[in-house]
């Protein structure tokens, strides 16, 4: 917030190292009342490493990342940062900053001024303040702007001087809630490249929450994917993409078909359920000759879906499940599609496709 000063200014590391925990979480429980928002979490983040946690409204994420920050008070267990307990620390004493989704940057002064606050509030030497505000909009690429005002610049530029406010204070790790979730999709797109860009420039550990799968996805070198009050996992966005250890993460991370286990074990002989995502799947003819390492059942299809790249084809199978298959639009136009709404069609994936939800 403006005029409030929560971070210790430290030394930002010169590479990241992985042999001390960036920020580590170890049973940390909150609780507000009778309601539990967090339980026994367990979380360990990588220095230099761009984390997010992944999951919907009400699962805990924020809470965590407020805890993490000193704003919320941790009920049970603790936290470290770079090795050192922090859990009863005020947010000044704690080596990290935040980016909240609100820019709240000061209306009546530049951006040269808004950026170098932090720096005034400690009292650094004039000549130290004009040399890491030049560096800070440099590593935003808003060198341009220091003259003008937050209002003349769009909200993606906004964004980016709030990124430099907090970077300029060189903290060991960035806490961004959100912070792109007020931009329209075309400008939170373009963010998120420079983003990640700026996160491999500066080197320091970003923890990064959200609760847009595509986002997670494209930032992150891992994604804990919560789920009321608990991670449900922790992984590469390939691995919790393509290999989902829940129901939950397999549903809530994308599309996905989640086949019950006696289905998957008649139908492919799995030995549990399995989840199979639609770019996967594909449709042909009844009579068309399946693969030996492709399991198929027949269906109709009940909806299709037009989203431009692709087209989604909803099919309910003869065994009364409902198969979502993707295809990517790659024919010309005016062309007319291969499958229409009625169509009865065999459903095929290989078998590697499908992954085991414990």
């Amino acid at each position: 917030m403006p005029g409030t000063d929560t971070t210790a200014e430290t030394t930002a590391p010169d590479a990241p190292s992985h042999e001390t925990a960036g920020v580590e979480l170890r049973g940390v429980t909150k609780r507000f009342g009778d309601t539990v928002a967090v339980r026994e979490l367990d979380l360990t983040v990588a220095p230099g490493e761009f984390f997010s946690m992944l999951g919907p409204s009400g699962s805990g994420k924020t809470t965590v990342l407020r805890m993490i920050a000193g704003f919320e008070d941790v009920t049970s267990g603790s936290i470290l940062l770079d090795g050192q307990d922090v859990t009863a620390a005020a947010p000044f004493d704690r080596t990290v900053n935040t980016v909240f989704q609100d820019y709240a940057l000061f209306p009546h002064m530049t951006i040269a001024e808004n950026v170098a606050y932090g720096l005034k509030v400690r009292k650094t030497a004039k000549d130290e303040i004009a040399r890491r505000v030049g560096e800070s909009l440099e590593q935003v690429r808003l060198s341009h702007v220091a003259d003008r005002l937050p209002h003349q610049l769009s909200g993606g530029q906004r964004q980016r001087i709030a990124l430099a406010r907090a970077l300029i204070l060189r903290p060991r790790v960035l806490l961004l809630d959100e912070p792109l979730g007020a931009l329209d999709k075309q400008l939170r797109e373009q963010m998120q490249i420079e983003l990640k860009q700026i996160q491999r420039e500066v080197g320091i550990t970003f923890v990064f929450v959200t609760h847009d799968q595509e986002e997670a996805l494209t930032l992150s070198d891992r994604i804990a994917v919560f789920n009321e009050g608990r991670v449900e996992q922790v992984g590469t966005p390939r691995e919790v993409y393509e290999y989902p250890q829940t129901a939950f993460v397999a549903s809530f991370l994308g599309v996905s078909n989640l086949i019950p286990a006696e289905l998957a074990r008649e139908l492919a002989g799995a030995d549990g359920a399995i989840s199979v995502r639609p770019e996967r799947v594909r449709l042909a003819a009844v009579d068309s000759t399946r693969a030996p390492d492709e399991t198929s059942v027949v269906g109709t299809i009940t909806e299709t879906v037009y989203t431009g790249p692709a087209t989604r084809y909803i099919v309910t199978t003869e065994f009364g499940l409902t198969i979502i298959a993707e295809r990517h639009n790659d024919h010309a136009p005016n062309d007319t599609a291969p499958y229409r709404r009625g169509d009865t069609v065999r459903v095929y994936w290989h078998r590697e496709h499908a992954a085991l939800v414990p």
